[in-house]
């Protein structure tokens, strides 16, 4: 896996969102932040996550969608349950996934930040493709930019997030990603 120069990795698939803009003058990208995601809540498959970082959510699809229709978020890049990977926001871009955030003593993480969805739910279980294209990514991401830490969005925002869950296994991330 590979970044290339326009900020676009190799193999993913692309669907531009519109929820991004450029980086403050000066910020540099040293945080990987971790989310989990499934819309509706518990359900995998479908495209209503793409829909929502493009802002073509149904609110009428589903209940749960009128809460969410109005919001204007992306992520950078999204891993299915099965490994593939989506992007939605070129890597130099800043996109809007973190909301009102701190790390390090360091407010707006977005500034800062690359923003990775996994599939999944706080309480379930990550699946074996998924931490396949994980560990991937992140090594292509340290390759382009200097990232100094990896962070779940529940450490950022400790007040509102608790994704992407205790069932995130980072002992086993952390050691598949420190392997040569």
């Amino acid at each position: 896996m590979k970044l290339d120069p326009d900020g676009r990795v190799a193999g993913a698939r692309f669907i531009a969102s519109p929820n991004c803009d450029a980086r403050p003058p000066q910020a540099c990208v040293t945080l990987l932040l971790l989310h989990s995601i499934s819309l509706p809540p518990g359900k995998y498959g479908g495209n209503a996550v793409e829909q929502l970082f493009t802002n073509r959510l149904d609110p009428q699809a589903h209940p749960y969608f009128r809460e969410i229709a109005e919001l204007r978020i992306s992520a950078h890049f999204f891993v299915r349950r099965s490994g593939e990977l989506v992007q939605f926001v070129p890597a130099q871009l800043r996109a809007w996934h973190a909301g009102n955030s701190m790390w390090r003593g360091c407010e707006r993480c977005n500034d800062y930040s690359i923003g990775i969805e996994l599939e999944g739910t706080d309480d379930s279980d990550f699946g074996v493709p998924q931490y396949v294209t994980l560990v991937a990514l992140t090594r292509a991401l340290r390759e382009a930019f200097p990232l100094r830490d990896i962070a779940a969005h529940s450490d950022v925002a400790p007040q509102r997030k608790t994704d992407p869950g205790a069932r995130f296994d980072w002992p086993r991330f952390l050691r598949d990603l420190s392997r040569a």
